[in-house]
C-alpha cells in the first residue's frame, strides 16, 4: 500500500505495533542497565588488581592506596553515571527541555564530583601521578569495557 506525502499525518501505529515498540524499548533499557552494572564491576576489579599489582611489585603501600583511590574516583564516576541514567529513565520524556536541562545538570554534577574527589585524593595522599594513573586506568576500562560488552550484547541477539 502506498501513501502520499500528505497522508503521513493520518498514519498511526496500531496497538500491536505499539506493544512491539514498547517491548523493544524495555528490553534495550534492561540490557543497558545490565551493561552498566557489568562495566562498573569490571572497573572495580581492574582497579583492585592494579593496586594489588603495584603493591606486589614492591611499591609503597601509600602508592598502592593512591592508585586504588584514583581508580575509585573512576568507579564513582561510572556509578554516578549509571544512577543518573536510571533516574532519567524514570521520568517521562514528554518535555524535551527538561530532559536537556537534566542532561547538562548531570554532566556538570559528575564533572564536579570527579574534580573534587581527585583533588581531595591528591591532597591527602600527596601522590598526584599515582592518583591520576589510577583514574586514567579506570576511565580506560570504562571505555573499553563498554565497547566490548556492547559488541557481545549485539552479537548475542
Amino acid at each position: 500500500m502506498t501513501r502520499s506525502v500528505g497522508d503521513e499525518s493520518q498514519v498511526r501505529l496500531t496497538p500491536p505495533e505499539n506493544a512491539a515498540i514498547i517491548a523493544a524499548l524495555l528490553k534495550a533499557e534492561a540490557q543497558e542497565k545490565q551493561q552498566i552494572r557489568r562495566v562498573t564491576w569490571v572497573q572495580t576489579l581492574v582497579t583492585v588488581v592494579a593496586s594489588g599489582a603495584a603493591w606486589g611489585f614492591g611499591a609503597a603501600p601509600q602508592f598502592a592506596i593512591a592508585v586504588l583511590s584514583g581508580g575509585g574516583v573512576s568507579v564513582l564516576n561510572g556509578a554516578l553515571l549509571a544512577w543518573r541514567m536510571s533516574r532519567a529513565n524514570q521520568r517521562t520524556a514528554h518535555d524535551a527541555h527538561l530532559q536537556l536541562r537534566l542532561l547538562y545538570f548531570y554532566a556538570i554534577e559528575r564533572f564536579l564530583v570527579v574534580v573534587a574527589s581527585l583533588g581531595l585524593s591528591m591532597a591527602l595522599l600527596k601522590l598526584p601521578l599515582a592518583v591520576l594513573g589510577g583514574f586514567v586506568l579506570g576511565q580506560a576500562v570504562l571505555i573499553t569495557a563498554r565497547l566490548f560488552l556492547r559488541i557481545k550484547t549485539e552479537d548475542s541477539e
